[in-house]
């Protein structure tokens, strides 16, 4: 780990998801340099095989662990985390913190026992969400739906093109029909970039729906994992992509603390 008061935590995604950890990590670390990484070029990474997601991850994070020299690498991607924390923690030296689906508060929150689970297809089909289940939710019913289309659409509303309630309904409309869907009552966004739609899952899903996620979890165990170091920033924060740069999505970031954007 760096000793350097200006050494960046890297806050890691597919896309633009980890601005919702990002947030809840400036709320936590409010001088605390970042840099943010996006994963563009292998967006979606739910689609993926697991092999595809290991491999490229574990490249990527080995890869900007070098350039960067970060104190902490936080992956803020539940489909990365569920799929290559354990791998890239054995090759790194790095302290790094995962994303994983926030099933054990939701068990504590929900009233008729029901829970839903929105994700990537990728991240629902884990053995460990399925060992979150047994150990925090075995006595409850956990539904499972993937939506993919969410990502895109969460990317759109980043991006300021136009997206409708409609279609946030349809892309979750497999959860609600799924059998014991009507006593659904608490909902993990089991994705950084589903928090991005709250507004719209709500018109969509309802107002008497609990929508739990694992932001402001991961931000507390950031802070305890860097408790005690000095922070200084020598220069902005800014954001690394993969693929081309496209300054369109800097109006999306400067609310985040993110000046600029470079192609790592």
């Amino acid at each position: 780990m760096s000793s350097d008061p200006s050494s960046p935590i890297l806050v890691f995604d597919s896309g633009l998801g980890g601005l919702t950890v990002l947030a809840a990590i400036r709320r936590e670390l409010p001088d605390a340099p970042v840099v943010y990484a996006a994963d563009f070029a292998g967006l979606p990474y739910g689609e993926k095989t697991e092999a595809e997601v290991a491999a490229r991850v574990a490249g990527l994070l080995g890869r900007m662990a070098e350039r960067y020299a970060p104190r902490a690498i936080c992956i803020a991607c539940n489909t990365a985390s569920t799929i290559a924390l354990g791998m890239v923690r054995d090759v790194l030296e790095v302290p790094i913190v995962g994303t994983v689906p926030a099933i054990k508060p939701a068990a504590a929150l929900t009233k008729t026992g029901t829970i839903g689970l929105l994700g990537t297809a990728a991240t629902i089909r884990q053995a460990y969400v399925d060992r979150l289940e047994a150990d925090f939710a075995g006595d409850k019913r956990l539904l499972r739906h993937a939506s993919p289309v969410l990502v895109h659409l969460a990317e759109d509303k980043l991006r300021r093109r136009p997206i409708s309630v409609d279609q946030v309904a349809d892309a979750v409309l497999g959860l609600k029909r799924q059998a014991g869907g009507d006593a659904l009552d608490t909902i993990v966004l089991a994705c950084t970039h589903f928090p991005l739609l709250k507004d719209e899952l709500r018109q969509a899903l309802g107002d008497d729906v609990t929508f739990v996620h694992g932001a402001d979890g991961i931000a507390r165990q950031m802070a305890r994992v860097v408790e005690g170091q000095t922070f200084r920033h020598s220069d902005e924060d800014y954001a690394v992509v993969t693929g081309p740069v496209d300054d369109s999505i800097l109006p999306a970031l400067t609310p985040f603390g993110i000046t600029r954007i470079e192609r790592f």
